[in-house]
Order: C-alpha cells, then sequence, then structure tokens
C-alpha cells in the first residue's frame, strides 16, 4: 500500500468522482482507477458504490476514510516539522481572510507581524467564512480568520473581536427616519447581498426566513464597493459590519429592530502539528486581540472603501 495510493483515494471520496479527481491531481484517469482498483483488492473491499451516476462511499469505505484523513494528517505534520528543522528561522503561513473583516484587520494584522517577524512569508487568501472552513479542513489552509457562530467544530477557536450587522440604505430611503429597521419592513426591499460562501450573506436569509419572507436578491457581488454604490444610487439596500457602514458618507446605516451581533475569531485545526511561524502569528494575534469590539481592533486607519473585495 502506497501513500499515492491513500491520496488518490481521498481526493475520490471527496469529490464522488474519479475524472474529477484525476484532473486536480493532474494525472491520467486510468491512473486513478487502477490506483483504486489495486487498493480495493490488497483490501479485499469494495471502497465504493459504482451502481450510481457519482460514486459513492461504502460503509467499509467510510471507515476507511477516516482511517486515511489520519493518516495523510500525520505525514503532512510530519513533513512541516522537518521543514521547521531544515528552515530554522523561516517559515510560511497561509492565512484566510473574508475581506470585509480583512478591511479593519488587515492594516493592523499583517503589516505589523510582517514587520516584527520579516523572516515568516505570510500568504493570505480572501474568502468568505464558509469557503475558510472548507479549505481548512483541506489542508490548503493553516489558519483562518472567521465569523465565528455554533456549527464550528473540529477547531481551535481564539475570538478576536465583536461587531454589529447594520441595514445599509440609500439617503432620504424612508426607513432611513427610524432608529431601528424591523427586518419584517424589508420584505418588499430589493438586496444587494455578499456572494454565497459569506457568512454574512448566509445570516441575513436565516433572518429573512425568520420573518417569513424570501428576500428579493437582485445582485450578489464579492466587492464591497460595488455594494456601496449601488446602495448610493438607491439600487437596492444591503447589510454591513457597523466599523465599515458608520464610515461611508454615501449610505445612511440603521441597527435593525432585533440586532444582529457576530463575532469574529481565529481558527485552525485541532491536533495538527504546529510550525514556529504559525505559532508565532497565533502569539501576535493573541497579545495584540482579546474580545475588542471591531471599532477598537480596526484602531487608527480610516476605513476606505475602494477596490476591496468582500466577507
Amino acid at each position: 500500500m502506497e501513500l499515492r495510493q491513500l491520496k488518490y483515494f481521498q481526493k475520490v471520496s471527496r469529490l464522488q468522482s474519479v475524472t474529477k479527481a484525476a484532473e486536480e491531481l493532474f494525472v491520467a484517469q486510468p491512473s486513478v482507477t487502477a490506483s483504486i482498483h489495486k487498493l480495493e483488492a490488497e483490501l479485499g473491499l469494495a471502497l465504493f458504490d459504482r451502481s450510481q451516476r457519482n460514486i459513492t462511499l461504502t460503509v467499509e469505505g467510510s471507515v476507511f476514510l477516516r482511517r486515511v484523513d489520519e493518516i495523510l494528517s500525520r505525514v503532512d505534520d510530519a513533513v512541516a516539522e522537518m521543514n521547521d528543522y531544515r528552515l530554522r528561522q523561516s517559515g510560511a503561513i497561509r492565512v484566510g481572510i473574508p475581506s470585509m473583516i480583512g478591511v479593519f484587520l488587515f492594516p493592523k494584522v499583517f503589516t505589523t507581524f510582517t514587520a516584527l517577524h520579516p523572516q515568516y512569508e505570510l500568504t493570505v487568501v480572501e474568502e468568505g467564512t464558509i469557503s475558510i472552513l472548507r479549505l481548512l479542513e483541506q489542508g490548503k489552509l493553516d489558519i483562518g480568520f472567521v465569523v465565528l457562530f455554533d456549527q464550528i467544530k473540529d477547531l481551535e477557536v481564539l475570538p478576536v473581536a465583536k461587531g454589529q450587522m447594520m441595514v445599509c440604505l440609500p439617503p432620504g430611503h424612508p426607513l432611513a427616519e427610524l432608529p431601528a429597521v424591523p427586518m419584517s419592513s424589508l420584505r418588499d426591499e430589493p438586496f444587494i447581498l455578499l456572494k454565497k460562501g459569506t457568512y454574512n450573506r448566509q445570516m441575513i436569509l436565516e433572518q429573512c426566513e425568520k420573518n417569513h419572507f424570501v428576500p428579493n436578491i437582485i445582485f450578489s457581488t464579492s466587492q464591497l464597493e460595488t455594494i456601496i454604490g449601488l446602495v448610493e444610487k438607491g439600487v437596492g439596500i444591503s447589510f454591513l459590519l457597523d466599523v465599515i457602514a458608520r464610515k461611508q458618507h454615501g449610505i445612511v446605516s440603521r441597527p435593525l429592530e432585533e440586532p444582529l451581533f457576530l463575532e469574529t475569531g481565529l481558527v485552525w485545526p485541532k491536533g495538527r502539528y504546529m510550525s514556529n511561524a504559525i505559532k508565532a502569528f497565533i502569539s501576535f494575534v493573541t497579545a495584540s486581540f482579546s474580545a475588542k469590539t471591531l471599532d477598537d481592533v480596526q484602531g487608527e486607519p480610516e476605513v476606505e472603501l475602494r477596490d476591496e473585495s468582500a466577507s
């Protein structure tokens, strides 16, 4: 049994497709098929049910996948640990961050950390919270800033800051006269939301469902600048964090009548080997932020939303 076989099996299991697995692995499809058949022959068991269009794991395959995940995770940890010995005073960190969070965290976290630790290479991937959690699970990120919610499991969590979601309205909108906006009053409003993969969007949709209506989503984007511009022109309404919304002079922001609070945090997989670079980054974030408000985290830099992406 070879590690290559286990990696092929893991990839096919996740994608439920030999073709897609071969494409992601950059190998020929027959090589993946032969590898899986050889693995099944060695085990004396069928790992996949091939009776459907998309192949799925058998019961035995599901049990085997859990063990394979553990094995390959330990192999990755061993390689990372040896890299630490080889590199000694250098290293790399892959950090995921939703861009709406990055608007206020990026200036302080990344510029200060890289100034304090120039020996570490920091790679930033901008994705929504849900996408970041998936990339962490797949081992494509080392650590990530996310919006914290109940379903986050199998991750270490370091709370960073708290904030509130605001309704963003064009100037002169009738609801702008209210001190707080009832969610039910937005039933007939055109919504401009962040794209799928963001917890911001999921949270708003859940609130609409709670108030018994399906929102009229006329536009979805990953660009905060686009959202702000469309709201300014009266095309629709949107929802942004208070620390961002209050600094936009062309829109009016109001809290919801039933306030929506969220907490951001730093998360990373439990039980994984942590390189010196990752430990340094966690220590830096721990020392810098201790469950403050987002305004406190942002500090002195002003938020200017031009050419920024979303959360």
